[in-house]
């Protein structure tokens, strides 16, 4: 082998291990960076977990999520009168609706209302 190509062979072996202790480093940097992460992930759940616990002990309600505040719409008076109004005819109809299914369901279809004659299919003359 001739002497340039093992000289070569030697520099680039040397920064090689000069790159190596430093790789060592910072993979072991990362390495305690997840397990502190991984650390406070489970006490902050445990934390949750005790709140909730300690919630359902006192009967406060379940909060859930943060609920993000609504946003206010932009309208106009006018806009803001016409949208009521449709807001009301829409319930009004559905209130309405939902008065005629249950009065449809109280009634009972199979039995004939007192009084009344049982329906006898027209297409046979004897009626059976």
């Amino acid at each position: 082998m001739k002497r340039k190509d093992l000289q070569k062979k030697i520099r680039r072996l040397e920064k090689r291990l000069q790159e190596g202790p430093k790789k060592l480093a910072k993979l072991k940097q990362k390495l305690h960076a997840a397990e502190t992460a991984k650390a406070a992930k489970t006490k902050k759940k445990a934390a949750a977990r005790a709140a909730a616990k300690l919630s359902k002990q006192t009967g406060a309600k379940k909060s859930g999520a943060v609920k993000k505040p609504k946003k206010k719409l932009n309208l106009s008076p006018e806009r803001r009168a016409q949208l009521a109004a449709a807001m009301k005819a829409r319930w009004a109809a559905k209130r309405a609706a939902e008065a005629n299914t249950k009065a449809a369901s109280g009634d009972n279809q199979h039995s004939a209302p007192p009084g009344s004659q049982p329906h006898r299919p027209e297409n046979r003359p004897d009626g059976v």
